[in-house]
């Protein structure tokens, strides 16, 4: 029991026993208010529903709760509230993830994927691990704190925010740059996709924390030239010439980069299993890490996916511009790099203009990611934290911006033929309902002992 706790043991378990049945129900709920994140102001399902929801759920066991409308777009929606701490001189500890989710067709589902069905083991539907888990999760410990009088070590931010899936302007990005008094003294933060287990022999559980993710940036590509009648003979055609450069871009190989928290991964990996990771066969050896080696492989490089192609309006009509969307992830410290050889690919008659967010990368290390370790031996005796890089982004490369240290530590203890990184933004999205429960029962020990 932690000396902030103020209660008995008998009642800390009971408390935790509710906040272990709730999660369950929280993430279902959660599940069914639809907010499917388009991209487009015109077809986005606003956040403000799910917002409500978990003001409501907050506000309820005495939480004071600031909810805030941000960006251009309305009912884009957040919520935040403050858990004081014992010693207001430590920094806080922000706790964040996202309301919003990527579209789901249900024809593809086995399930309605905003049913929040509870079946065979499982919550499922669209947000189960991406990341409504994670705010079950969240929502389930602050309610438990609140009511049961607990006051963790140092102030807690709860924050559940909007437009993360399209880069948190409307969201994340947005209350950095207009709220900041909302995370006032928070020195680290802790999100998503990280802190789940990867079976690596005979139940020999490794823990992925994620301590890195890649840089994005949306790239759009155009070329212009002179538009003319399709019968005729035409040397200066802007879909021939844009679709020339997609081709070339979308066979180009980045070179192999080995960043730190790679190789600590794969040292960490390679002292549980004795394999090797020979830089001669790097990418081949890392297909031995099974169905992660997905998100693993997509970290030895930078990537640059061509993804959209706009042109023309009419079956007869040359166009006198085309364009490309390209998706692209760049590694730590490597964003000259990627520019130099994006130029000398496409040259200069394509244009370029993008968006974009920095990579990030936090050492794994101090008395933060000793309690992550310890809250998980706690749990699972034997398991073994690992740092690792995530090939997409998250709400993190927004708290960095203010100086904060930041990892993904959402637990789950995932049964070992489960394919996890398929399930985000795949169909038939599910999260085990015991991982659910380990989650918290981790989290809870995890922020009253940090």
């Amino acid at each position: 029991m932690s000396e902030h706790s103020g209660i008995s043991g008998s009642d800390q378990d009971a408390g935790l026993a509710l906040a272990q049945d709730e999660v369950v129900q929280l993430a279902s709920e959660l599940i069914r208010i639809d907010s499917t994140n388009t991209g487009d102001a015109d077809t986005v399902v606003p956040e403000r529903a799910s917002a409500e929801y978990v003001a409501e759920k907050l506000g309820e066991v005495g939480y004071e709760v600031t909810y805030v409308e941000a960006g251009d777009q309305v009912g884009r929606a957040n919520v935040v509230a403050r858990l004081p701490g014992a010693d207001p001189s430590r920094g806080g500890l922000l706790v964040h993830g996202h309301l919003d989710v990527v579209p789901a067709d249900p024809a593809e589902w086995s399930v309605h994927p905003f049913s929040g069905a509870v079946q065979d083991g499982y919550v499922w539907g669209r947000g189960a691990v991406d990341m409504k888990d994670m705010l079950a999760m969240s929502l389930a410990i602050a309610r438990r704190y609140k009511r049961d009088g607990i006051v963790p070590p140092r102030d807690i931010v709860f924050a559940f925010l909007s437009d993360e899936e399209a880069g948190g302007f409307q969201g994340a990005q947005w209350l950095v740059d207009h709220r900041p008094e909302l995370f006032e003294g928070c020195t680290e933060a802790i999100s998503e996709v990280g802190g789940y287990s990867l079976t690596l022999r005979d139940g020999v559980r490794a823990y992925l924390v994620q301590t890195a993710e890649k840089g994005i940036r949306w790239l759009k590509l155009r070329v212009r030239a002179r538009a003319g009648h399709g019968s005729m003979v035409h040397d200066d055609n802007a879909v021939t010439q844009l679709s020339e450069a997609v081709a070339k871009l979308g066979a180009y190989r980045f070179p192999l980069v080995m960043t730190d928290s790679v190789q600590e991964f794969l040292d960490g990996v390679s002292e549980i299993t004795g394999w090797d990771f020979p830089e001669d066969d790097l990418e081949g050896s890392v297909a031995k890490l099974g169905n992660i080696s997905r998100i693993i492989g997509a970290t030895l490089r930078d990537t640059a996916n061509p993804t959209m192609l706009t042109a023309g309006y009419k079956h007869n009509v040359i166009p006198s511009v085309a364009e490309a969307a390209v998706d692209c992830r760049i590694l730590p410290g490597r964003e000259e790099a990627f520019d130099r050889e994006l130029a000398e690919l496409l040259g200069p008659d394509v244009e370029r203009e993008w968006v974009g967010l920095p990579p990030v990368e936090t050492k794994f290390e101090g008395r933060l990611v000793e309690q992550m370790q310890a809250s998980l031996l706690a749990e699972d005796p034997g398991a073994k934290a690992l740092p690792y890089m995530m090939s997409g982004g998250t709400d993190a490369k927004s708290f960095a911006r203010m100086g904060m240290s930041c990892y993904g530590f959402a637990p789950l203890q995932l049964p070992a033929d489960l394919d996890f990184s398929a399930l985000f933004h795949g169909v038939d999205e599910r999260v085990p309902v015991d991982a659910l429960k380990f989650g918290v029962r981790v989290l809870d020990r995890f922020l009253r002992n940090s």
